[in-house]
């Protein structure tokens, strides 16, 4: 048996396709430049009609969200900066181009992985897979084709990019396994759409089968097991039926309300980076926006984006949502996060410093500038903005202070403005957490961010794979600070959101239900089985079973707690 991340549900059995690219060895070499320069744009031209192509056949199996995906690279693809570059580079070192394109990619998709969120190292797959096509072009390298696949299989490969699993047909490809990836690569979502079965960070699968291979992919717990006996054949073909009736019983949840059975109501949100993530959003039966990451408007831009684009982005949010509460984080950039066109000192730990709330109110004009194109776009729906990385009350108070001198201004101008627009918080600092009491004071509503509140609680690097044990959500002192921000929010009156994984774990949903959680934030995909747990709780007894789990010892004391209690 082999483990990997559950990356998209189900479970299935079928023989395998070893799916492996054409390796490019790229050495440097002397060349004509100008010949090079062609070449490479030769290859751009073609790369861009293989992107059209891919999309084009996409559509229709694809959501918008998915879709723009395609968009995207055709932006990166046509990128005049990453275009200028490379052709400096050629022109003025008289190289080959695919070791310049090589070089350019290079470093920027080591920034992209370097960074601390989840989501934005991720981002570095699409530009890997848009410039390996530039490169395959360039040496004239044929890239397979996975839409002519006709047969049953599970396809088996070191990675699949967004173009790979655009290609493939569900009607035989009836899953996928890969040695690297997470749940939040493009693949991983585009496999969720699709509902194709995806197990991804599966180490030496690629070795340990052959083609032909029947394995069983179990993508509910992430477990491959490779030539299955008649006995384990038959246990997971009814453990597939079963899921596959879960999955059409989950839909009937879409327009259910979120309410405990002994009537208390919670809201499920979702978490989206960009306006085209909505339809996904709403498609899942998502009644608010929990957190929208800001910061790909200016990762997705070659300048800082400008009040007008601000504004049509976070105005479409709110126009889609039509009057469901839309939680906009303000930019949470700097430190690992960083702009091409930003530059920003290197620091020895750059996640404890410049970045965030810190460089906003350093970079008042970049800030002041997000803050009007907010406010103006509150006037098109229900908006609430909120503050990453907040450490001191003296934080929040100044950048209020700013949000409420640009709202003056707006209303001076004559320019509209939403009537009610809350502004809050993340509580993602053990400081705030500490001192939510009084932060609720001052501050509309909470946020909790736990990817970063448990790595700063436990001091541990969540990307460290030597300390990963101790990245544990479930650890009581981290239950401790959630429940001390609540109390402290609904003493005075105020609500508590949660936008980090912890949101949409399963075995969550209990205790943080138990501890007053108002709005639970998380994947779309991820919602209709959170209102399905949701609902069959009783909010009184998830009281007294968070009782109990602040006062375990340790975080496999709590979940043995949820397990026995939560049937």
């Amino acid at each position: 048996m082999l483990k990997g991340i559950a990356a998209s549900s189900g479970v299935t059995i079928a023989p395998v396709y070893k799916y492996e690219t054409p390796e490019l060895v790229i050495e440097r070499k002397n060349a004509d430049a100008a010949v090079e320069v062609a070449k490479f744009e030769k290859a751009v031209e073609d790369s861009t009609k293989d992107i059209e192509t891919i999309k084009e056949k996409a559509t229709g199996r694809l959501s918008e969200e998915e879709l723009a995906i395609f968009d995207a690279h055709l932006m990166l693809v046509g990128d005049p900066a990453f275009a200028d570059e490379v052709k400096n580079m050629i022109t003025s070192e008289n190289i080959n181009a695919e070791f310049a394109v090589d070089t350019v990619a290079g470093n920027y998709i080591a920034m992209f992985e370097s960074m601390d969120d989840e989501y934005m190292r991720e981002r570095a797959a699409d530009l890997r897979d848009v410039t390996t096509r530039i490169k395959y072009h360039i040496c004239d390298v044929k890239i397979a084709d996975l839409s002519l696949i006709n047969e049953e299989c599970v396809i088996v490969a070191h990675d699949l990019t967004p173009s790979d699993t655009a290609q493939l047909d569900k009607k035989y490809a009836k899953g996928f396994i890969t040695e690297i990836g997470g749940r939040t690569s493009h693949s991983a979502i585009m496999a969720r759409s699709l509902e194709i079965p995806a197990i991804v960070g599966v180490k030496g699968v690629l070795s340990a089968v052959n083609a032909g291979d029947v394995v069983v992919l179990d993508a509910l717990k992430g477990e491959v097991i490779v030539n299955p006996t008649a006995e384990e054949v038959a246990k997971y073909e009814a453990k597939e039926a079963k899921y596959k009736e879960e999955v059409l019983a989950l839909k009937a949840f879409k327009d259910q309300p979120s309410v405990s059975v002994d009537g208390r109501k919670i809201t499920l949100a979702a978490n989206i980076g960009t306006p085209d993530d909505v339809d996904g959003a709403l498609d899942n039966g998502a009644e608010a926006i929990g957190l929208y990451r800001t910061e790909f408007l200016y990762m997705n831009s070659q300048q800082l984006p400008t009040e007008e684009e601000q504004f049509v982005a976070y105005k479409k949010v709110l126009e889609a949502m039509k009057g469901k509460q839309v939680v906009v984080r303000t930019l949470d950039i700097g430190g690992d996060k960083k702009l091409p066109y930003l530059p920003i000192d290197p620091e020895m730990n750059p996640f404890l410093g410049y970045r965030a709330i810190r460089l906003c109110l350093d970079r008042k004009d970049i800030f002041r500038t997000q803050l009007r194109a907010l406010i103006r776009a509150s006037a098109f729906g229900s908006l609430a903005i909120m503050f990453p990385m907040i450490a001191t009350i003296n934080e929040f108070n100044e950048a209020k202070a700013m949000f409420e001198e640009e709202k003056a201004k707006l209303v001076a101008e004559g320019v509209e403005v939403g009537d009610n627009i809350q502004v809050g918080m993340m509580v993602e600092i053990p400081a705030a957490a500490v001192l939510a009491d009084q932060f609720a004071k001052v501050a509309d509503f909470f946020s909790i961010g736990t990817n970063d509140l448990i790595q700063y609680s436990m001091a541990a690097d969540r990307m460290s794979e030597k300390v990963s044990y101790l990245y544990q959500p479930f650890n009581p002192s981290i239950l401790r600070l959630v429940k001390m921000t609540i109390d402290g929010a609904h003493k005075e009156g105020k609500w508590v959101g949660m936008c980090g994984e912890m949101a949409g774990e399963p075995d969550a949903i209990s205790v943080l239900m138990g501890l007053g959680l108002d709005e639970f934030s998380m994947s779309a995909t991820s919602i209709l089985r959170a209102r399905s747990i949701a609902n069959k709780l009783s909010y009184a007894e998830m009281q007294k079973l968070s009782e109990k789990a602040v006062a375990c010892n340790t975080a496999e004391e709590v979940l043995e707690l949820i397990h026995n209690t939560v049937k």
